[in-house]
């Protein structure tokens, strides 16, 4: 009895197994099947925070990839899938977004604290060269 019900629990927990889903694509040509694994890793999944939708397992990152797929088999190019998508999930959905106004702290910020930083060393050095020689003066 023991032997059965360990056959039993084997087999139910091999076949869960089986039923896994594995998303299988189909390309007719090499270079769409190259777009749609650059678009996989390019694009960020709006619902996982930064994963992209190639690596989530979220719902919406498996209608995304099924979307791009879609795309990339009706013969569009890197650019208007990528344009679509922006225009429906926002500008989040890209790991590199565009100049714009709203953006511009993400650009900018960078180069601001790191030209602040050496400006306060320039300062600073500065300050202690200038006591230095006031005090050599005295």
């Amino acid at each position: 009895m023991r032997k059965v019900i360990l056959a039993v629990f084997a087999a139910l927990t091999f076949s869960l197994a089986a039923h896994a889903a594995i998303e299988v694509y189909e390309f007719d040509n090499l270079e769409q099947e190259q777009q749609f694994k650059e678009l996989g890793h390019t694009l960020r999944c709006p619902k996982c925070q930064n994963n992209t939708i190639s690596d989530s397992n979220a719902e919406l990152a498996q209608d995304l990839r099924h979307k791009v797929y879609e795309m990339t088999k009706e013969g569009k190019s890197k650019e208007e899938i990528v344009d679509y998508m922006i225009a429906r999930y926002g500008n989040f959905v890209t790991y590199n977004p565009p100049f714009t106004m709203s953006t511009a702290i993400l650009w900018l910020g960078p180069l601001a604290v790191v030209l602040g930083g050496f400006g306060l060393i320039v300062l600073r050095s500065r300050k202690s060269k200038a006591k230095v020689t006031a005090n050599n003066d005295e």
